[in-house]
């Protein structure tokens, strides 16, 4: 058993989709604006785990959305081999950090706003 697709709550997936693809530089799995359905894929493993950007229509999931971002709990952790570089890039794209990169114990972290209503971490493993 695999991981084929996971969700991550947005406010617009139309706008989480031009974010996710046109910055952050995932790959379009399937889109149709129309049907609020927004599928991307790491470029990387464009076969791999795909993420759904799920609408915050619920109540429920809008509420989760919303005490998960006022915590400051980053909802996904993308993995990168150079964090100081992806970093860079996505500064000069404008993305926000709420933290640049920061030594941890298992390795090096950077949080983001996806300005989708969500935070996400960066993570360099070692």
């Amino acid at each position: 058993m695999k991981i084929a697709l996971t969700s991550v709550i947005v406010n617009d997936p139309s706008e989480a989709f031009s974010f996710y693809t046109e910055i952050l530089g995932f790959v379009e799995v399937l889109y149709q604006p129309e049907a609020q359905i927004a599928i991307v894929a790491s470029p990387e493993d464009r076969d791999g785990t795909a993420l759904l950007l799920e609408p915050n229509g619920n109540p429920v999931a809008k509420e989760f959305q919303q005490a998960v971002y006022a915590q400051g709990l980053p909802v996904i952790i993308f993995g990168v081999d150079d964090i100081q570089k992806e970093y860079e890039r996505l500064c000069e794209l404008g993305v926000e950090f709420r933290k640049p990169p920061t030594q941890a114990d298992w390795g090096i972290e950077a949080v983001f706003e996806d300005t989708c209503g969500n935070l996400v971490q960066l993570a360099q493993i070692g």
